[in-house]
């Protein structure tokens, strides 16, 4: 469709009949997230508040529209792209966030870290190499003050402020020790997300590592203690790497769960919609 007929009608969404706002609507909808840019370009040059209010509306279903479309299609494939997965959930905020960007910024801390890796140690001292690096030089860590906060599981801000929680943190310390070809995979345990080393070929006993509290390393046995506190029953799943579909799935419960806190529950809805249409019915969070 042309500038001059997105101009034609957008100029209806000034009408007084609400069933003609109504149609509009629906056909700008059906042309799909192409219309976005044209869009965006009709709020600048619109001087009316309320035709600017149902633009800013449109644009929002649109974004909304072809962020469910692209996870439904990255939940398809086998082992997606744990950056991109996690790209799409920051889209949700920043829509005009680049993937590439992301993938630059990620390129200069696996740098920083490759400095100083030592392939030729003990598991647990590379271990130690990597947690110097992320939490004392580039200075990573826990966002205790706003634990709730949505901008937690934005993994654009949370490589911008230095802050996360337990499962961005997590993400973080595993695309970066994956790349120094650590084999460091997530673990999804009640109420926190840790990580596992677990190696099928040189031998060292699976160990576990807690990236909210600074890359510290633990036990199976503190594992057991730990549902034993929380007085569930365990399941090989708070002991085993899960995929990085239950990354992506457990970051936007975080969502659900931090625009509930923070009282926007209009967004908490609409992600709980982004789950239902990827099939998801999980709880665990955080």
């Amino acid at each position: 469709m042309k500038q001059e007929e997105i101009k034609a009608l957008v100029s209806l969404l000034d009408d007084e009949d609400a069933e003609i706002i109504a149609h509009v609507e629906q056909k700008i909808i059906s042309l799909g997230g192409s219309m976005i840019p044209m869009l965006e370009n009709e709020w600048e040059s619109n001087l009316n508040p309320s035709v600017q209010s149902r633009i800013e509306d449109l644009i929002h279903t649109l974004q909304y529209d072809l962020l469910q479309e692209r996870l439904q299609k990255w939940f398809a494939q086998d082992d997606g792209d744990l950056l991109e997965g996690m790209w799409l959930v920051a889209t949700y905020q920043y829509p005009d966030l680049e993937l590439t960007k992301l993938r630059q910024d990620f390129e200069q801390i696996y740098y920083d870290a490759w400095l100083e890796f030592k392939s030729d140690v003990h598991p647990y001292d590379q271990v130690k190499l990597l947690n110097s690096v992320l939490f004392n030089k580039l200075k990573f860590g826990a966002n205790t003050k706003n634990f709730h906060s949505p901008s937690n599981s934005m993994i654009n801000i949370v490589l911008e402020s230095r802050k996360g929680n337990p499962i961005s943190l997590c993400v973080l310390y595993m695309l970066v020790a994956r790349k120094l070809k650590m084999p460091v995979y997530g673990v999804n345990l009640p109420n926190l997300f840790i990580l596992t080393y677990k190696s099928e070929i040189d031998g060292v006993d699976q160990f576990y590592i807690n990236a909210f509290n600074r890359g510290l390393i633990f036990s199976k046995d503190d594992i057991d203690n730990y549902i034993h506190e929380l007085r569930i029953n365990p399941q090989d799943s708070f002991y085993e790497p899960c995929d990085n579909r239950e990354i992506v799935l457990r970051s936007l419960r975080n969502l659900v769960v931090s625009f509930d806190k923070i009282g926007d529950h209009a967004k908490s809805e609409e992600i709980k919609t982004l789950l239902e249409s990827l099939g998801d019915h999980g709880h665990l969070g955080i």
